[in-house]
């Protein structure tokens, strides 16, 4: 019997192919995402482990500049450091932001990852840390030194003028050298930027302190003892460990953060895999079908059931293996390319080699094997009931009525049950809704996979006088050759019915998200400008001063971060700091109760929620306590709707001043004299000294800094399920070349009694596209339903949600469908137009 499978696996080469390319891709696509997570997490360990290679205890203190009351580690503890036995050298460290300019004045690095940090020379000289490939590092005022990649995006040279920004006004250094480094920030796409220590010290800290320290150990010394040793040095708040165990920390969340990126690159993998299950099942089910005398004829000869059966599933792991082989190695190919482009998108990898660990191997060749064998299980078993006596006649074993009895009514029940699991899901919300949801969709999903069969009848019926009507004989044939087979038919049909579930679902909550984002955005905002730091930090002082002073300015409001306790409660209230009179010109505000004016008077502002929570209402006194535990009663003097973009409690900015020894401005809000024009954007621009670490949106700006995500997210979404979508299309193709196989007698006869080779090749062409259009219009339907569902369990924390039906992607998404039907008819169609008629009539 294994002879026999070998021998029809290589005499079936070409139909088989379909179901090898299937298996190919799904196994490249799990071998690649755990070769490539792995290979990144390799390298990220590595170069933890290599950061912290020479670093026996490093220091960390919770030290900021401006928070007078944050400890740091001062010179004089350094000093002791030093002294301490075993100890070879301790290195302070400051760091924050710092953005570089290039020769446009754009900020290099993506904001989040651009720091600055101290150059601090030992003994040397030289910077353990950093190693310089051009000039040295900087040992004055008005110098600094680059990393080697950011140097060569700005187009600088040793001497260059450089616009140098950190959370103060942008100022202009001496470059007085380049050095290479493997600090994470720039790995990420950042710059670095290197200080003389007291300049560092100046902009990051205060003079004299610093927020880190990194001990080198001398020879023989004990890296626990040394960390014994420091502790009892450093000021209360500060944190040690031994530099093993942070590169051991630093890698756990590195592994940590890649967990989230293999988990979602598998799930699509396994999308890519359920659809290829339905193009094996079906492969196998017609090739088993056209066999059904040979297997006869094993029955008679003396062969067993259950050795007919294992025969089939022989073919099937033969078929899985060579897939497997196959799709390992493009795995591998898919790796090394997802490195690459992570380079080429500004995603800086450390070298390392390519990562091919045993459970990418056994995994990748247990998905594919199983899942072929898994595929061909049920056509196996059909196989085995083929009785001895078939091998007498021609016909084909047909399903029984009551065999599909049975599965139209376990698909209506599944079907029925997931419907409902999915309303109630979405009338729930929430956590538990979404669960209650996900599972609905799962029983929905087979269901109407089971009931696809019994669907076709009825669905393609409606486009049979269509058909017949604009294309003749051949549209009637190629609608009734649709519905011969049914079981056929919705395989065919069921895996693009998957891929276009999951697009049209995404589409349509994606959309909706989207619209609400932009609604929120639109209705909520006044003002013609947002100024922020590129980093995400608080802007300095001068810089809201400077924006208040710009030409054509008429509102200005900064945004501050305020955490006021009220009352005894032990959970405190987010507030904004805002300018009153300013801030019903950069913000639409609906009072509910009460004037917003009464900000001016020294009042406070609540939004309606938030009041109806605490029982306030307008006139109410509020005892708060601020974060320098200082009390005060403020007046409720007024109540509005709720915004997205403002704290649920409004306070005058003078009320909080006295009591914020950090400025935590994260925005300032402008309303310009004749609104938007590339006029008011310069003079803001130029307000703020042309200063490349500040990001300057106008509405439209904000709108996409909001609701741009979603259009990304969904454009990684559709790439990812690309891979269902063309293991569909190969079923398709399949599906086709094994009917003009079976149906080559039928052929032989039309063409005989005058049907030429163009209407055979459209009467095929078109018996695609009807499959396709089924399978996308059942795709489109069940996925609009389930993004209304997901989305309604969404909508409480969505304000402004409201369904929003892209009709234009669904109309696409059908015109794609009907596509893919004319492409994957082209071989088979062409295949059956050259059929020889008297060779096809012969043939049984």
């Amino acid at each position: 019997m294994l002879r026999t499978a070998v021998r029809n696996v290589l005499a079936h080469k070409a139909r088989l192919l379909m179901t090898v390319l299937a298996v190919m891709l799904g196994v490249a696509f799990v071998s690649g995402t755990l070769v490539f997570t792995d290979t990144l997490g390799n390298a990220f360990r590595n170069q933890s482990a290599k950061s912290y290679d020479d670093v026996a205890v490093a220091v960390t203190t919770r030290a900021e500049r401006g928070d007078e009351e944050s400890a740091a580690v001062d010179e004089e503890t350094l000093e002791k450091i030093r002294h301490l036995d075993g100890v070879a050298e301790a290195t302070g460290r400051v760091s924050g932001f710092a953005g570089v300019a290039d020769p446009d004045g754009k900020l290099i690095g993506n904001g989040w990852s651009n720091t600055g940090s101290n150059f601090s020379p030992g003994a040397g000289g030289k910077d353990a840390q950093y190693t310089f490939t051009e000039g040295t590092g900087p040992v004055k005022a008005g110098q600094i030194a680059l990393d080697k990649e950011t140097a060569r995006k700005g187009e600088y040279r040793v001497g260059s003028p450089v616009r140098v920004a950190t959370n103060g006004p942008v100022k202009e250094y001496t470059l007085s050298g380049v050095f290479t480094t493997e600090d994470g920030a720039v790995n990420a796409g950042g710059s670095l930027v290197l200080f003389d220590t007291a300049v560092a010290q100046q902009l990051y800290l205060r003079p004299g302190e610093f927020k880190d320290v990194d001990v080198v150990a001398g020879p023989g010394a004990s890296d626990t003892a040394l960390l014994a040793a420091v502790k009892p040095l450093l000021p209360e708040d500060a944190e040690a460990k031994t530099g093993a165990a942070l590169a051991d920390e630093e890698a756990e969340m590195t592994e940590s953060g890649l967990k989230s990126l293999n988990s979602m690159l598998l799930a699509f993998a396994a999308i890519a895999l359920f659809v290829g299950v339905f193009l094996i099942a079906n492969t196998f089910t017609m090739l088993i079908a056209q066999r059904t005398k040979e297997l006869a004829l094993m029955r008679a000869v003396g062969a067993s059931r259950r050795q007919v059966k294992r025969a089939v599933l022989l073919e099937a792991g033969v078929v899985g293996l060579v897939a497997s082989v196959a799709g390992f190695l493009l795995g591998l190919g898919l790796a090394t390319g997802l490195r690459s482009a992570m380079g080429a998108f500004g995603g800086k990898i450390p070298a390392g080699p390519l990562v091919v660990s045993p459970t990418a191997v056994a995994s990748a060749f247990a998905v594919g094997v199983l899942i072929t064998v898994f595929a061909a299980w049920l056509p196996a078993r059909r196989a085995a009931k083929i009785p001895p006596v078939a091998a007498m006649s021609s016909v084909h074993a047909v399903a029984t009525t009551k065999s599909l009895v049975v599965r139209n009514s376990i698909g209506g029940v599944l079907t029925l049950l997931g419907s409902a699991a999915i309303v109630a899901g979405a009338a729930q919300g929430g956590e538990d809704g979404r669960w209650i949801l996900g599972a609905g969709a799962f029983l929905a999903l087979i269901g109407v996979i089971v009931l696809i069969p019994l669907l076709s009848r009825p669905v393609i019926a409606l486009a049979r006088p269509l058909l017949a009507k604009l294309f003749g004989v051949s549209g009637k044939l190629a609608a009734q050759n649709a519905v011969r087979n049914p079981r056929r038919t919705g395989a065919t049909a069921s895996a693009l019915a998957i891929g276009l579930t999951l697009v049209t679902g995404i589409s349509v909550l994606g959309v909706t998200l989207g619209q609400a984002i932009d609604k929120m955005t639109t209705d909520n905002i006044r003002a013609d400008y947002m100024v922020s730091m590129a980093s995400g930090d608080s802007l300095d002082e001068s810089a809201v001063t400077a924006l208040r002073k710009a030409d054509g300015v008429a509102a200005a409001t900064p945004q501050r971060a305020v955490w006021l306790t009220v009352g005894k409660e032990e959970e405190g209230i987010s507030a904004s700091g805002i300018t009153p009179g300013d801030i019903e010109k950069t913000f639409a505000l609906k009072t509910v109760s009460g004037s917003l004016s009464s900000l001016e008077d020294g009042q406070i502002a609540v939004d309606r929620k938030t009041a109806a929570s605490h029982g306030w209402k307008t006139g109410d006194s509020v005892p708060v306590t601020y974060q320098d535990d200082k009390k005060q009663t403020l007046k409720v003097g007024a109540l509005y709707e709720g915004n997205e973009f403002l704290s649920p409690v409004l306070i005058p900015e003078d009320l909080v001043a006295p009591h914020e020894s950090l400025s935590d401005v994260r925005e300032v809000w402008l309303t310009m004299d004749g609104g938007q024009s590339d006029a008011n954007e310069k003079a803001v621009v130029d307000a703020l000294g042309d200063n490349p670490a500040m990001s300057v949106m106008d509405r439209q700006g904000i709108r996409d800094m909001f609701g741009g995500f979603i259009n990304t997210a969904l454009n990684i979404m559709y790439g990812l399920l690309a891979m269902a979508l063309v293991i569909a299309v190969l079923g398709v193709v399949n599906t086709l070349a094994m009917s003009v196989f079976e149906r080559q007698q039928e052929i032989g006869m039309l063409r005989a009694i005058g049907l030429d080779r163009r209407r055979v090749k459209r009467m095929i062409r078109l018996e695609a596209v009807v499959i396709s259009l089924f399978g996308a219009v059942v795709g489109v339907g069940l996925g609009t339903f389930l993004g209304w569902a997901i989305g309604k369990s969404l909508s409480a924390s969505i304000p402004g949600y409201a369904l929003v039906v892209p009709w234009d992607r669904l109309a696409v998404f059908l015109v794609l469908a009907g596509l893919v039907g004319v492409l994957a008819s082209l071989w088979p169609a062409r295949s059956g137009a050259r059929l020889n008629m008297l060779t096809a009539i012969k043939t049984e």
